[in-house]
């Protein structure tokens, strides 16, 4: 499995297994590598799963229902013109449990587009490319509500942060259409740690905002870069939990130990415990005293 340093993170009520071997069957190129119970959460034993889609790495987590997910994060996934029959019956796969938000079909910025969420509350939208997508999977952040008019300046904040960073693209609304102004990016498009992340503002009305429902796992080398990219995201104390932040725009990061991914996928049963029993006291992770309680 490749290193990811970004990897997208689903909180599920208790089909997250369930889920990713639903989109490992469904999308061409995806697997499900390992699940795992972590035990003595506060919602009890929490599954875990490790999962690729078309390469993109994915997690999730069975934690109970106290979280939503919602559009305000989504999956765009690039597909060819040679691949459009097996892409449209992913999309009537999907479509079929879930919720049309924009439908397949002809747009001005695309022949193929659509956007939907699905029966398990995970909203992707379908782009025909024109070429061959150098990333298949896009994680898109939609900018409303009180965060409407951010989404360009937030591409600069992250693209200061993170590393092997860039801006990719941006176009804004025509301004003479509908709500958005011509000063609210249509759509943006940045590299961060060398994957590509989009951008947008929607002006529409909105009964959602950014939750814990998609957030974003930052996986760092050590406790230098645990403290870095802590220091430089958090902006809310109180969200701050068990290796959890929110940045200023709302947006849910965990900044974890990449050997944290050893420790889970090859741990006995007793590691583990004893591995969740010291992060459930931590708000900034401690990678020494995590390694400490997985020897014992």
């Amino acid at each position: 499995m490749s290193y990811q340093k970004i990897v997208p993170h689903l909180w599920f009520d208790d089909e997250a297994v369930e889920a990713a071997n639903f989109y490992a069957g469904l999308f061409p190129g995806s697997v499900v590598h390992y699940t795992n119970v972590l035990e003595g959460t506060p919602s009890g034993g929490a599954e875990q799963v490790d999962f690729e889609i078309m390469g993109y790495q994915f997690m999730a987590i069975s934690a109970g229902p106290g979280v939503t997910k919602n559009p305000s994060i989504s999956f765009m996934v690039l597909f060819t013109r040679e691949e459009r029959k097996a892409f449209e019956k992913i999309w009537e796969t999907l479509a079929g449990e879930g919720k049309v938000l924009m439908p397949f079909g002809k747009y001005d910025f695309s022949d193929l587009y659509g956007w939907l969420e699905d029966g398990y509350g995970v909203s992707w939208q379908f782009y025909m490319a024109d070429e061959e997508p150098g990333s298949r999977v896009i994680p898109t952040m939609m900018f409303i509500n009180a965060n409407l008019g951010k989404a360009g300046e937030a591409m600069k904040f992250y693209m200061d942060i993170f590393r092997d960073a860039g801006m990719e693209d941006i176009h804004y609304y025509p301004g003479n259409d509908g709500p958005d102004s011509g000063q609210h990016v249509m759509h943006g498009q940045a590299r961060l740690e060398n994957l590509s992340f989009a951008f947008m503002d929607s002006a529409e009305d909105h009964a959602f905002d950014f939750s814990e429902g998609v957030s974003l796992i930052v996986k760092c080398d050590d406790q230098d870069e645990i403290d870095y990219y802590w220091n430089r995201l958090s902006h809310v104390p109180e969200a701050e939990v068990c290796g959890w932040l929110k940045d200023k725009y709302g947006v849910s990061w965990q900044i974890i130990p990449k050997v944290m991914d050893e420790m889970v996928e090859n741990g006995s049963r007793e590691q583990l415990q004893r591995v969740t029993e010291a992060f459930l006291k931590m708000k900034k992770f401690d990678v020494a005293e995590l390694e400490a309680a997985y020897r014992n």
